[in-house]
């Protein structure tokens, strides 16, 4: 029998934010490992992972070039670079598997992990309101499977190994092409190391009425995951998928680097939804870009609470004429957190337009950075983008950034930005307090209502999820 390892007690949750418990993902079990890559990166640790796959010889040699690439560029030194340092790549476990082929039902899952997705309620989410759910354990998917209705409809939802093998020419028509393995340092990384992660095409003018949603979880320390996702839609098609992450709290560091590439052909719709809820010792660094053709529309979604260092700008690059690209993003720092987030939005085409809107709440000695960036060239017209960033001060010593990067040239375009920073003060909190409010349900009320607007863009599921953490002990947090 596997023993529960308790990383401690789960009395109270320290996040002020509604929505996620963050004490819910802080617990490990033992697992006995069928494939273990080791520690460290080399060519050996990349031929380890191809040859377990049965790989194609072109995917080792595409992790190769992508290791060689990886190894050249150097760590980044423009933001973060303090908290970068602290990652040891040569102490990172970066294959870890149970077994190769995801189970098609949850009593042919291992008991050890079958008991981790129970605990998270993925099953039971699965049975309310999905079409259909992969649930990833370290490295690879443990349990994948999509409602039969969905499945006639020709839609496609596997883990990235699965569709690897069994769609080679869709997935390899788009696998790397709107995210390039040089893209960035950790986008090389995951080229060289990636497993796991979704494969989902929507047939031409089929709308998937309920979401597809995936589940990645990290249970072992000093690991890291490294999933890659590829969603295309084809033309008049709909989707939305939905993503959750957590993962134990360890004194060691946890590296989470993923890799999710969006196509929407013309006249497509996408909606990418990320709840992520990691323990504070994941250093969470993922590179997400969309691609929308003429008339399509891509929506990011994106809840960012826990982890140490998350970097992540999801970004649209709008090819076709009318495509239409979105960021909706919430993000809470706590006490020794820093949340750099923000969008990048990519003008390619006339009559194009873009929205951002970024809310952030720091906390204690917590930091929220929004970094973005919107580009449109001086021989487009008709462009629109909107940017709202704001931002919200618990306390004194939490801290607030803005760097927006806004390129329009030409006078044929159409952009609007607005910023803005705000703090809980003490008489607010008092005057609710006047009222038969505690002060933790005067910060939750407060807080809940700087971000209402946008809980109510999560699917009801989320929203009722995110809204939990307004009840959070607050108690002594004004100052």
């Amino acid at each position: 029998m596997k023993s529960l390892i308790d990383s401690g007690p789960a009395a109270t949750v320290e996040n002020p934010v509604a929505g996620i418990d963050q004490t819910k993902g802080d617990f490990t079990y033992d697992v006995a490992y069928e494939f273990d890559a080791g520690t460290g990166l080399s060519a050996r640790t990349v031929d380890y992972i191809s040859s377990v796959k049965k790989e194609a010889d072109w995917i080792r040699a595409f992790r190769h070039q992508a290791l060689q690439v990886f190894q050249s560029k150097p760590m980044p030194t423009h933001w973060a670079t303090r908290d970068l340092e602290n990652i040891d790549f040569d102490r990172i476990r970066y294959y870890l598997a149970s077994g190769q082929k995801p189970k098609r039902t949850w009593d042919e899952v291992p008991e050890d992990i079958k008991r981790t997705f129970e605990r998270l309620g993925i099953p039971e989410q699965e049975r309310k309101f999905l079409a259909g759910v992969e649930a990833q354990f370290d490295s690879e998917a443990a349990y994948s499977n999509i409602k039969e209705i969905v499945a006639k409809q020709g839609v496609i939802f596997v883990n990235s190994t699965e569709g690897l093998r069994e769609h080679p020419e869709l997935f390899r028509r788009w696998f790397g092409k709107v995210i390039p393995t040089g893209d960035n340092k950790f986008s090389a990384l995951n080229s060289a190391v990636f497993s796991g992660g979704s494969f989902i095409y929507v047939p031409p003018g089929v709308k998937v009425a309920q979401p597809l949603q995936a589940y990645f979880r990290i249970n072992a320390e000093n690991f890291g995951q490294f999933e890659r996702t590829l969603i295309i839609a084809d033309e008049g098609s709909e989707v939305t998928y939905m993503e959750g992450c957590t993962a134990p709290k360890f004194s060691t560091a946890t590296l989470h680097s993923a890799v999710v590439e969006l196509v929407a052909l013309k006249g497509a719709k996408i909606q990418y939804i990320t709840v992520q809820n990691w323990a504070n010792n994941v250093f969470n660094l993922v590179t997400k870009r969309g691609l929308a053709h003429e008339e399509a529309e891509i929506k990011w979604i994106d809840c960012n609470i826990g982890s140490r260092l998350t970097m992540k700008y999801p970004g649209v690059v709008l090819k076709g004429r009318k495509a239409r690209g979105e960021v909706i993003s919430i993000a809470l720092a706590n006490d020794g957190q820093h949340q750099d987030t923000g969008a990048k939005m990519i003008h390619a085409a006339d009559e194009t337009t873009s929205n951002v809107v970024s809310k952030s709440i720091s906390v204690g000695q917590g930091r929220a950075t929004y970094r973005g960036q919107v580009h449109i060239p001086k021989r487009l017209r008709g462009c629109r983008n909107n940017t709202e960033c704001d931002a919200l001060l618990i306390n004194t010593n939490s801290r607030t950034d803005t760097y927006p990067a806004i390129t329009v040239r030409g006078d044929r375009n159409s952009i609007q930005h607005e910023a803005s920073v705000s703090k809980v003060s003490e008489d607010m909190i008092f005057y609710m307090q006047q009222r038969g409010l505690t002060e933790g349900q005067a910060m939750s009320l407060a807080v809940n209502g700087f971000i209402n607007d946008l809980a109510r863009q999560f699917p009801m599921e989320y929203s009722v999820e995110l809204k939990r953490l307004i009840d959070l002990e607050m108690e002594g947090s004004v100052g």
